[in-house]
């Protein structure tokens, strides 16, 4: 393998450039989250901080549509909440239940979220690892209202300008959203790192992704709430 610094200089330089990649087969699971740390470490050295955390795949809908098998994770940084549209090379866009993490590390409060990804990998073509390698294809945030009551009972609504494009539940993420936040908190002990009073953790698309095309307007309906983003 090529040295984790030297894929995620690869990475990170096709982002900034905003210039896409043809995915490689020879990056294993093994060596994805070293690069994924790498990366992470380039983009804090020019002022990003980290806010907490995004899991992928943790519904059956996503991990079909992007045919993975597996979860993973990625970091949130600020540098992500509500970027300009101009940032964006190919951005989808997924709604989401965020957690906020309180002081012992358990579920504090949630929000409603859209999620904009952004993979530099041409067409979203990817194995798990160089997805992961990628941070988990995380470009952006949007964070909405408050949500309560039974999370994995909540029915969430995306909507593209003006069309209906999919309908989806809270228990899409792992059954429940609270329950991926345990699966991070397992994987992030796996790594030596844990969750931070103070985290948000977005949980994983509830539904499939839609592209947000230039101008387009993309809204999750939550109960009470809305959250839209706009290309």
């Amino acid at each position: 393998m090529t040295s984790p610094d030297a894929w995620a200089a690869w990475i990170d330089e096709a982002h900034l450039a905003g210039r896409l990649l043809d995915a490689p087969d020879e990056l294993g699971p093994a060596d994805a989250y070293a690069v994924q740390r790498a990366l992470t470490a380039r983009r804090e050295a020019r002022g990003a901080r980290r806010i907490g955390w995004k899991l992928g795949y943790t519904s059956a809908v996503m991990r079909a549509q992007m045919g993975v098998d597996s979860p993973n994770l990625g970091p949130l940084l600020d540098t992500m909440v509500d970027p300009p549209p101009s940032s964006f090379v190919q951005p989808r866009v997924e709604p989401e239940i965020g957690i906020v993490v309180g002081a012992d590390g358990r579920p504090a409060g949630a929000r409603a979220v859209l999620e904009v990804v952004d993979s530099v990998w041409r067409d979203y073509r990817f194995t798990l690892a160089t997805n992961t390698a990628d941070g988990s294809s995380a470009a952006g945030v949007v964070v909405g209202g408050e949500l309560d009551g039974d999370l994995a009972a909540l029915t969430v609504e995306l909507w593209r300008d003006g069309v209906h494009e999919a309908t989806g539940t809270g228990e899409a993420a792992m059954g429940h959203p609270h329950r991926a936040l345990d699966w991070l908190r397992d994987a992030l002990a796996d790594q030596g790192d844990a969750l931070r009073e103070g985290d948000l953790v977005i949980t994983g698309g509830l539904t499939r992704a839609v592209e947000l095309p230039p101008g387009g307007v993309v809204e999750a309906r939550f109960p009470g709430t809305r959250v839209t983003v706009r290309g």
